[in-house]
């Protein structure tokens, strides 16, 4: 059984898993959308939205463990000088997720993950 188990295993071994979601989390936060299957983009929502919140503690430590998540130190940066600031009054749900419909070459379905402005 599976019960107080989060995540997604995405089809992929957990080293795979991990650099996946770091690469998609950095490539979202630093173009603001992304095109992805609904699975991805679910786990990806949530991974991003952490990274937000933890831009939002504004501390040392914070930028720490964001550059120990996040693949780019531009983003980071772009995550704490402008990112941070722009969801200062919102608690939570900085991101969209608007369903694509299925993907012509596997019919896998498909969405775009955005932050909301």
């Amino acid at each position: 059984m599976r019960h107080q188990k989060a995540g997604r295993k995405l089809g992929r071994p957990s080293g795979h898993r991990k650099a996946l979601l770091r690469n998609l989390v950095t490539d979202f936060l630093k173009y603001e959308k992304i095109t992805t299957t609904e699975a991805k983009a679910r786990e990806v929502r949530r991974v991003a939205e952490r990274m937000i919140t933890v831009g939002k503690r504004g501390s040392l430590h914070a930028r720490r463990q964001a550059l120990a998540f996040l693949t780019d130190k531009r983003v980071v940066d772009k995550l704490f000088g402008v990112l941070a600031p722009r969801y200062a009054q919102r608690t939570g749900g900085y991101a969209r997720m608007v369903k694509l419909g299925p993907r012509l070459g596997d019919g896998s379905p498909m969405a775009q993950l955005e932050l909301v402005t």
